[in-house]
Parts: C-alpha cells; sequence; structure tokens
C-alpha cells in the first residue's frame, strides 16, 4: 500500500489547514488593529474639526451681521483685501485663495504637512473677507483648518507619511460635513477630490466616520444647516429626463465658464505690475465699483440668491456670469476664502435660467444646477450626487446622478482645483497624461476610426472628396 514520504524539513500535509487557519488569524488581528485604530483617530479628528468649524461660523455669522447693518459696508473691501494680503504673505502663505486647493497641493506634494500658522491667518483672512463683501464661500476655510488640525495632530503622534495623507483626507471630509450638513457627501468629497477619476478606498472608513462625528458636533452645538426637500420632482418620464441631459450638458459648459474666468481674474492681476498688497487695494475698488454698478446680491456667500433660485423664483438670467467674475476678481487679488458656496450661486442660478428659458420647474432645475456645476467644476460627480439626496431629498437622486455625470464630463480636464492629479481620460479620444496635475496638462484630439467621431470625421472628408470632384468635373 502507497505510503507518503516526507522529507527532511517538511511538516506532514495535516499541519497544513492548520497553517492557513493561523494566517487567517493573523490577518484578520491586523486588519482589527487597524479599523480600531482608524476609528479612535477619526473619531478625535472630527470632533475637533466639529469644534472648530463650530467657532468659525459662529464668528462669520456674527461678522456679516454686523457689517450687513451698515448699507455701503463693501467700500471697505480694498481695506480687507489689503489686511488680508498682509496676513497671508507674512505669516502664512498657504491661506491664501480658496483653502481646499491648498489641502490637495499639500496632499500630493508635501505628504499633508501643513503648517500650524495656517489655521489661525485662514479663520481671521477668510472672515475680513467675507465680511467686507468678499465673493468667496466657506467650506475652504474650514477643509484647510480642518486639515490643518489634522496635521498638527500628526506631528504630535510622530507618524509616517501614509497615516498622515489618511489624517489630512480625514479632515477635509469632517470640513465639509460639518460646514454644510452633509455628512455621506462630505466624505465622499474628501476622497474623490485628490484625483480626477478616482477613489481613495483605504479612507473610505475614516473620512465617514470624521464627517459623521463632526457634523455631529457642529449641529449639538447650535449651526444650523439647509435642508430644502423639493415639493415637486416629476416621475420619471422620458421627455424630462432628457431635459435632464440636455441641462447637464450646460451646466458642464457653466462649469468650464466658471473655471476659465478664474483663470482670467489670475492673469488681469497679473496685469498689474505692483506689489502683492497694493494689488489687493485695486482689486477692492474693482469690486466696490461693480457693486455700484450692478447689485450687491453678488457679494459674500450670495445664499439669499441661492435660496431664491431653488424656492423656485427668478433670478435674473446673467447671475451665474456675473458671481463667477466677483468670485474671480476677489479670490485673484488676494481674497482669502472657499470656491463651493460661489459654484453653488452659479449652478442654482445658471440652473435657474435653464428652467426660465424651456418653462421646466426652476426649482428643481436650479437644485440640479447646484449639484452639477460642483461635479463638472470640482470633478467630484459622486460627491455631487450624494449631496442632492442630502440636500434636497431621495426623489431627486436619479436626476441629479446623471446631471451631475454629464456635467462633469462635458467640463473637460479643466478643474477650479489646479493641483487635481489626472487618474482617468474622460473620452478615447482624447490624447492626455494622466499622473500629473490638471494645471500641467493639455488636452489633443485622438482620432480614431473606430468610434462614432472617426466615422463622422470620414464621412465629412468623403463628402469634401465628392464636392471637390464634382467642381473639377464642371471645370472641365
Amino acid at each position: 500500500m502507497p505510503h507518503t514520504v516526507h522529507h527532511k524539513g517538511e511538516k506532514p500535509d495535516r499541519e497544513k489547514p492548520f497553517r492557513r487557519i493561523k494566517r487567517s488569524f493573523v490577518e484578520q488581528s491586523v486588519l482589527f488593529v487597524s479599523v480600531l485604530k482608524w476609528v479612535v483617530l477619526a473619531t478625535g479628528i472630527g470632533i475637533i474639526v466639529g469644534l472648530s468649524t463650530t467657532i468659525f461660523l459662529k464668528i462669520l455669522t456674527w461678522s456679516t451681521e454686523f457689517s450687513n447693518r451698515y448699507g455701503y459696508y463693501f467700500v471697505l473691501m480694498p481695506v480687507a483685501l489689503f489686511i488680508s494680503v498682509l496676513l497671508t504673505k507674512y505669516l502664512a502663505p498657504d491661506a491664501k485663495g480658496h483653502g481646499t486647493e491648498k489641502v490637495i497641493e499639500a496632499v500630493h506634494k508635501r505628504s499633508g504637512h501643513i503648517k500650524a500658522a495656517v489655521v489661525p491667518v485662514k479663520l481671521v483672512a477668510t472672515i475680513i473677507t467675507i465680511a467686507s463683501g468678499g465673493s468667496v464661500g466657506k467650506e475652504g476655510p474650514c477643509a484647510q483648518i480642518g486639515a490643518g488640525l489634522s496635521s498638527i495632530v500628526a506631528d504630535l503622534l510622530r507618524f509616517g507619511d501614509s497615516d498622515r495623507k489618511k489624517l489630512v483626507i480625514c479632515g477635509i471630509s469632517a470640513g465639509f460635513a460639518s460646514v454644510f450638513g452633509t455628512p455621506i457627501a462630505g466624505a465622499i468629497f474628501g476622497v474623490e477630490v485628490l484625483f480626477v477619476g478616482s477613489l481613495l478606498y483605504e479612507v473610505l472608513l475614516p473620512s465617514f466616520i470624521a464627517g459623521i462625528v463632526s457634523y455631529h458636533i457642529s449641529s449639538s452645538l447650535g449651526i444650523t444647516y439647509f435642508y430644502h426637500a423639493l415639493n415637486f420632482v416629476p416621475a420619471i418620464k422620458e421627455i424630462f429626463f432628457v431635459w435632464v441631459v440636455i441641462s447637464g450638458i450646460f451646466f458642464g459648459l457653466c462649469s468650464a465658464f466658471l473655471v476659465g474666468a478664474l483663470k482670467a481674474g489670475a492673469k488681469a492681476a497679473d496685469i498689474f505690475k505692483v506689489s502683492a498688497p497694493l494689488k489687493a487695494v485695486i482689486g477692492g475698488f474693482i469690486l466696490v465699483g461693480l457693486t455700484f454698478a450692478l447689485s450687491k446680491d453678488y457679494l459674500g456667500l450670495g445664499l439669499n440668491t441661492i435660496q431664491s433660485a431653488i424656492n423656485g423664483e427668478s433670478v435674473h438670467w446673467y447671475s451665474f456670469i456675473v458671481k463667477s467674475i466677483f468670485t474671480s476678481i476677489t479670490l485673484a487679488f488676494g481674497g482669502s476664502g472657499g470656491i463651493v458656496t460661489p459654484i453653488f450661486f452659479v449652478g442654482s442660478s445658471s440652473g435657474n435660467l435653464f428652467g426660465q428659458i424651456f418653462g421646466l420647474d426652476v426649482g428643481t432645475l436650479s437644485a440640479i444646477g447646484l449639484v452639477s456645476v460642483l461635479a463638472g467644476a470640482a470633478n467630484t460627480p459622486i460627491a455631487a450626487s450624494i449631496l442632492a439626496i442630502e440636500l434636497f431629498g431621495a426623489q431627486i437622486g436619479p436626476y441629479a446622478a446623471v446631471s451631475c455625470v454629464i456635467s462633469f464630463l462635458i467640463t473637460g480636464h479643466r478643474s477650479v482645483y489646479p493641483s487635481q492629479v489626472l487618474a482617468i481620460k474622460k473620452s478615447a479620444s482624447v490624447d492626455i497624461e494622466l499622473g500629473k496635475e490638471i494645471i500641467s496638462v493639455e488636452a489633443m484630439f485622438k482620432r480614431r476610426e473606430k468610434s462614432l467621431i472617426g466615422a463622422i470625421l470620414a464621412l465629412v472628408e468623403r463628402l469634401k472628396e465628392r464636392t471637390r470632384k464634382k467642381k473639377e468635373n464642371r471645370t472641365k
């Protein structure tokens, strides 16, 4: 009867199952410890960011209510931008502009290292900018303050680069979640905004925890949030679905316009060959002049206009254009603040216009526009789709998701966050280098014969050739 011969040093086969069980046990133990570690860390970050966001929002509310008591408060913008530039230039240069962009840059280039001075400087500079009428948002400071505090915690705990990045991303998610009251969208935003077309799954758990904890801390301390369940969202019908698809294309173009306006503002600021503080004064006077010529509606956060648009009230057709210009000038000439709230303004007002033009429900289109322009301008279609549900109710979800993805694609390889790293091509017919920051890539058309565009071009070429031959025959 045959028997198994064991060579020297080889264990019997009956021990192999025990070896596999041991490896499995070790693996599960390691994962359990990792999960427990990040539950504790993310909870801590959520508490810290929730508290800091609450402080920031309460001071911001008080300062804007105080300044708005005076009809011409905005004439102080030259002084406010001057002070903002002095603070950021000499105390914390990374606090300049809209904060989320600087955090993305820190994650990609410095493994999440953020100087501690950024936290107080960003808070003060943003409050000064918004209270005087500067057209910026409030999420950038919360994201940057949250990320900055997370970086400080990582320093205290002596974390390596990998864990530091995760903790800083938790800070972004917690900041976004607590400033808008959207914990799930905030968590997804933090893991989606770093790369165009890629999600950081390894940070999902701590981001969710940090976002949820931060939101509950802020709300329990008296911060109230905007939530508007839409009264009318039609059942899925073919014709309305077609309008949603068309609106997604329109919102993608609006997103591209906003990105272009921000770049144009930066180029316009470069025309003035003076010091940064003096340039800020010039930008302030430009904004004051535009306000006298147009309206105060485009100053500050613009929440009243956003609310009116979503309520179904008509707003000026050019509102999204003017708001883009105001925001571009504010940021280009030294203002400090976020970019997402202006995106909400641009999205809701452009959706309002779309609804007016085609006789659709303007409230519904304003809501879809709000999230769709965010999806396109920030390259965050998943976070934007979830945001729609958290802000406007589950019924709008299918429409918002379709419009968000279309807007994301139509915007092209552009972003309000130039430091985002490109992980995908938005079309196989576009030749572009992946793995680089959006600011440094250039998209080129790539002709493919076996594609719709290739077939259309081939058809056009054949028609041109036939036309040419007909002309030649006539001349003969």
